[in-house]
């Protein structure tokens, strides 16, 4: 085909969101159950690049899936850095406790720290990649990332740990709200759930990979060079987007107001019930996971006796079932059975296995071992491998007029809730295992209550990707 001086996404043959300039650039705010989804979900659909025809399967589609692989696999990046940057820390917890004299409650405060910063941090770039785009704010954001990441490492108290870590989870809410935002520009209905879930499966590499890499670190030096070594991947993770990460959202379909129309986008999302149930419900299972993840190594292994390796070998076990069943999700129930019923089954399951480790650690069957524990765990953390992809595809189907607000929104409420539940699991010492429990209960019964009482699936049949 003859060169039609297209846009430079045509060009260079880079997917977007398919959005043709002057026919849905105009924010749009959806109120109550009259959502944005304007496509059939039930269809499979990976969107054209900007000025090719959708429909000759060898023209625009083909071009997407040529570069699909490679967008894939920097988008999973970006998802993965997250729990790198708190799992691979997590080993070192009670070594970080002795090393800076402070109480264990206030070293958790480095997770609510890294936390509180990528909700926070979320809530302005989501606008900033609305209006800017994608990629610049994403760099700035690694960039700052790797900065304050290395002086994480140099930090000589824990107050000042704090607050790095604070400006680190600030910095890395980029990739997170952006990753987000290009798999919206990029994919609609089944697609986008079932990117969602391939995303799943390369971040979730990440919790395998990062506690055994945090475990054989501190074998060699202390837990400032885990610091050391997640500084490295930043560098790293930022020219790998600086290199392949083109941009994804057209000119054409930016915001062009400021700070006011920012808030009134995210307000007018808030006003859609079901957007806002989805958002809750995803926040309260973060924070059932989150739980797990602050609590866990003081309870392995402080309470069960275990080592920094054997607790990292269990942290990768649970995050291999996490993995197993997100892909089970993508590739044979998504387009099949109705993503609330897959949601609704993951959710009574998260309950089911956080009421039983409470009746575990409070005693009801006796004292118990680490084997029965650990074995709740796995159940628990596995049954977030269709709680949380199925709660974004459903959030983000409603909203593709502003993606990077919305994902700043279900960011930001993910790990406000997390950020909350973190220090509340340590409220009774190191000696029980008690408040995680208890938190885990208390989060998994109320994200059941928002998805029953907000999201109100039975009101939506045939809405979502599979139907009935």
């Amino acid at each position: 085909m003859p060169d039609s001086g297209g846009s430079r996404a045509q060009r260079e043959h880079i997917p977007t969101s398919g959005t043709r300039p002057g026919t849905d650039s105009a924010p749009l705010t959806p109120h109550g159950d009259a959502g944005a989804l304007s496509v059939d979900p039930g269809a499979p659909q990976v969107t054209a690049p900007a000025g090719l025809p959708a429909a000759p399967e060898a023209g625009g589609l083909k071009a997407a899936r040529r570069t699909g692989f490679l967008v894939t696999m920097v988008l999973g990046g970006l998802t993965a850095l997250p729990p790198l940057s708190m799992d691979m820390y997590l080993p070192a917890l009670p070594a970080v406790t002795d090393s800076l004299s402070a109480p264990a409650a206030t070293i958790q405060l480095t997770l609510t720290a890294c936390l509180a910063g990528m909700a926070l941090g979320q809530l302005v770039v989501g606008p900033m990649s609305d209006r800017w785009g994608r990629r610049r704010p994403l760099l700035l954001g690694m960039v700052v990332y790797v900065i304050a990441t290395g002086i994480c490492a140099l930090a000589p108290s824990a107050e000042l740990l704090i607050g790095f870590r604070l400006l680190q989870g600030l910095a890395g809410a980029a990739g997170i709200v952006i990753a987000r935002a290009v798999v919206r520009d990029l994919y609609d209905g089944v697609e986008m759930a079932r990117f969602f879930s391939t995303l799943m499966l390369i971040s979730g590499v990440a919790p395998i990979i990062a506690p055994l890499i945090g475990g054989q670190v501190m074998r060699f030096t202390d837990w400032r060079g885990i610091f050391v070594v997640l500084t490295g991947v930043g560098i790293v993770l930022t020219l790998v987007v600086w290199k392949w990460l083109h941009e994804t959202l057209e000119p054409g379909s930016r915001h062009t107001g400021g700070v006011g129309e920012a808030l009134r986008t995210m307000r007018g999302l808030l006003a859609d019930r079901v957007f806002t149930g989805y958002m809750v419900t995803g926040g309260l299972a973060f924070a059932v996971l989150f739980a797990y993840i602050s609590a866990s190594p003081f309870v392995v292994q402080e309470i069960y006796g275990a080592s920094p390796q054997t607790f990292s070998l269990l942290f990768g076990l649970n995050s291999i079932g996490l993995i197993a069943v997100g892909q089970i999700n993508g590739k044979l129930l998504v387009g099949r059975i109705s993503l609330d019923k897959v949601l609704g089954f993951g959710l009574a399951v998260i309950v089911l296995a956080a009421v039983a480790l409470l009746l575990m650690t409070t005693g009801v069957f006796g004292e118990v071992g680490l084997v029965p524990v650990a074995a709740g765990l796995f159940v628990l953390m596995s049954a977030m491998g269709v709680a949380m992809p199925n709660t974004n595809a459903q959030a983000l189907m409603r909203t593709k007029h502003a993606a990077g607000s919305a994902s700043a929104l279900l960011g930001t409420s993910s790990f406000l809730i997390g950020a909350i539940a973190s220090p509340l699991v340590g409220i009774a010492g190191e000696d029980t295992a008690v408040p995680m429990a208890v938190v885990q209960v208390v989060c998994a019964v109320a994200a059941v209550g928002c998805f029953l009482g907000l999201c109100r699936p039975w009101q939506r049949v045939g809405r979502e990707a599979g139907g009935l």
